[in-house]
């Protein structure tokens, strides 16, 4: 079974959580970049969520438009029982 777009968000962050957090005894080696030249921890996280957003929305558009055509083929089958395939098309 595949997991829902909601599911898969959230799986998604976890998994970027743990990649990304180091525990606090960690020793850093190389350089430390100065807070001033970083990118803002708060924007990345809000362009993430922008992204899952749009994401969300796409499946849910899916979702409705699979939806609407099932139930217009089940509306098509059920005129299909009362009339002859050829008047359909």
């Amino acid at each position: 079974m595949r997991p829902s777009g909601a599911l898969a968000t959230v799986m998604l962050l976890v998994l970027i959580q743990l990649l990304c957090f180091k525990p606090l005894h960690a020793e850093e080696s190389g350089t430390v970049i100065p807070a001033e030249s970083r990118p803002c921890v708060d924007c990345h996280a809000f362009e993430f969520m922008q992204r899952a957003l749009q994401d969300l929305k796409k499946t849910a558009f899916n979702l409705d438009s699979r939806t609407e055509s099932l139930v217009l083929r089940a509306e098509r089958r059920a005129l299909c029982d009362c009339m002859p395939a050829s008047s359909l098309r």
